[in-house]
């Protein structure tokens, strides 16, 4: 007999399907509907509400929703108050009154709330620079100056949309810092916030509208604001972490104006090709000059220089300017130079010397720092700065239309400060007196210190300033150089003599060619220029150029090391017949 399984009929199989199924269901909804219980037990109290308020015209549903998220909202804007940065205000602002329209920059995560009873509140946005942006791509070390390629351009960085707001009585600003990050001044960032301050101070800030008050701009940052925008005098108040100034708003009107970096020069002087010259007609109509200016070089410790600086001014004095020449010197300058000095056409100030406290003793860079100094003649608006190893060849006062630090580009992204233009303040001078131990300058010398502390720069042609090297070693750069070096009438405006100078070579070479490592320095066409400015000085000043007996001993040596090496161009078999060699 075959036994036969008995199987479950289908009715009884969907019977049980349908269980699970309902079981299921309602587990579901009493997850779906059980309310969190952070939620309920904050809001229980607030979401019980009588039927007219929670049901009215049948649309319970709807409205229960709405009541949730509306708390909901609410209690996340609530949190994000907690989460509120609370600062005392700083004292000063009691002394400011109220009824102000006040702007808040990059406030966001600040409890702001207490300003409030100084008057109204009005946030300012805008795009935060993307972080691709690095500063070499505002401050390069090389442009197409001349537009012989594709002319320059700088990014962009991103500003508020100024127009779409009123008019304003102060500003507050919070400032990033990465100090003491490597490189925390070069923040593009930072910068950005700097500008977007000044450009709001100029574009929405009332001048003097107000009763005659100035425009207040205030910092939250424990780094001072850019010393290039927010000058240090224009500093009223500090209290801790609270910055106040009262810029000078012709001054930060014209900054503004001024490319965002050395990406592009400064302004505009001359058209394409470049063998054209300056056309400054529209700088001198769009500037104010004031006659408080001068030029100015440094002497201190030796009396190496005294030859370049009097024919730094006699090449000067040619150009026709009628500005003031100072002369800053040290008491090791002898009477007798003192005297030529004087003829040459300096006026002369006595300083005391400056110590690099990292320089080693009795090196080059050791006092150094006394070109500090320049920033204590406050009885002048502007001074350029002249190094004593430059000729000037055309008259360049036209460089005092611009502001501090305007000059022209050295190597990667820092100025050169063999001329530039500055603003003499005592308070920038006692802030450089205080930074001089914290300040890590990259050669040991003024230019690294000075690159450290105005790392935004406006960048000026390198004619300005065109110093003499052949970095590239190529015969085409060799050519354009020594052609703009040798050109008469003259095509750059001054000739920064680097390397060996003229003074303490023979006139027939250039000794730079005798010494390996110098030779990137050597232009017989550069040598001749200077010599030919030496030989048209009056003969009293050309005794200041003599050669000592113990240089005249190392010019010799030079030249038979030069023929030990066997320097193809062969200058060491030149015949010398400089009669300072025989004197």
């Amino acid at each position: 007999m075959m036994i036969m399984k008995t199987l479950p009929s289908k009715a009884l199989i969907i019977k049980i399907n349908l269980v699970f199924l309902a079981c299921f269901l309602v587990a579901y909804g009493a997850l779906l509907l059980r309310p969190s219980t952070s939620v309920y037990h904050e809001y229980a109290a607030s979401l019980v509400c009588s039927l007219r308020e929670c049901h009215h015209k049948g649309e319970g549903g709807i409205k229960m929703k709405a009541v949730l998220e509306e708390r909901l909202v609410v209690n996340i804007e609530a949190k994000a108050e907690k989460k509120m940065v609370k600062r005392e205000k700083p004292s000063f602002l009691n002394e400011m009154g109220r009824g102000m329209k006040i702007g808040m920059v990059n406030m966001e995560g600040e409890d702001i709330s207490e300003w409030k009873v100084h008057g109204q509140i009005i946030k300012v946005k805008f795009e935060k620079v993307s972080k691709l942006l690095e500063w070499k791509e505002l401050f390069p070390e090389w442009i197409d100056e001349e537009e012989e390629m594709d002319g320059t351009e700088c990014p962009e960085i991103p500003m508020p949309d100024f127009n779409s707001y009123s008019y304003m009585d102060m500003i507050v600003v919070k400032l990033p810092c990465k100090y003491p990050e490597e490189g925390w001044g070069r923040d593009v960032y930072r910068l950005q916030v700097n500008l977007v301050a000044a450009n709001l101070a100029v574009k929405r800030g009332k001048r003097g509208w107000n009763n005659g008050n100035k425009m207040k701009v205030v910092f939250l940052s424990k780094c001072r604001p850019m010393v290039e925008m927010f000058r240090c005098d224009e500093l009223k108040k500090r209290e801790g972490n609270w910055w106040y100034y009262e810029p000078d708003m012709d001054k930060l009107t014209q900054k503004v104006s001024l490319p965002v970096g050395s990406c592009t020069l400064a302004l505009p002087l001359w058209g394409k090709e470049i063998n054209e010259v300056y056309d400054i007609s529209n700088i001198e109509s769009s500037t104010k000059i004031s006659r408080r200016e001068a030029y100015a070089t440094v002497l201190h410790s030796s009396e190496t220089y005294v030859c370049g600086a009097i024919t730094l001014a006699q090449s000067l004095l040619r150009t026709g300017t009628k500005r003031d020449l100072i002369l800053l010197l040290d008491r090791s300058i002898s009477k007798p130079k003192r005297a030529a000095l004087i003829k040459a056409g300096w006026k002369l100030r006595f300083i005391k010397r400056i110590r690099n406290p990292k320089a080693e003793k009795n090196t080059y860079n050791e006092y150094n720092y006394s070109k500090f100094r320049l920033w204590q003649l406050t009885d002048y608006e502007k001074i350029i700065f002249i190094d004593a190893d430059i000729i000037v060849q055309r008259n360049i006062d036209l460089l005092f239309h611009f502001p501090q630090m305007t000059a022209t580009g050295n190597d990667a992204s820092i100025f050169n400060s063999g001329i530039m233009v500055i603003e003499p303040s005592n308070c920038t001078f006692n802030m450089f007196m205080q930074r001089t131990k914290e300040i890590i300058s990259y050669n040991g010398g003024d230019q690294g210190f000075l690159n450290e502390v105005f790392v935004w720069w406006h960048r000026l042609p390198r004619r300005v300033n065109f110093l003499k090297n052949f970095w590239s070693n190529n015969s085409n750069e060799v050519s354009v150089k020594n052609q703009l070096f040798g050109a008469d009438p003259p095509k750059v405006y001054a000739i920064h003599y680097l390397g060996l100078k003229p003074w303490v070579c023979y006139r027939d070479y250039d000794c730079n060619w005798d010494i390996g490592d110098q030779r990137v320095y050597a232009s017989d066409v550069a040598h001749r220029t200077w010599w030919k400015l030496h030989d048209s000085m009056d003969k009293s000043l050309q005794k200041c150029c003599m050669l000592t007996k113990q240089r005249k001993i190392e010019l010799e040596w030079d030249r038979k090391l030069a023929g030990k090496m066997g320097f193809k161009d062969e200058h060491w078999r030149i015949n010398v017949t400089d009669p300072r060699k025989f004197t």
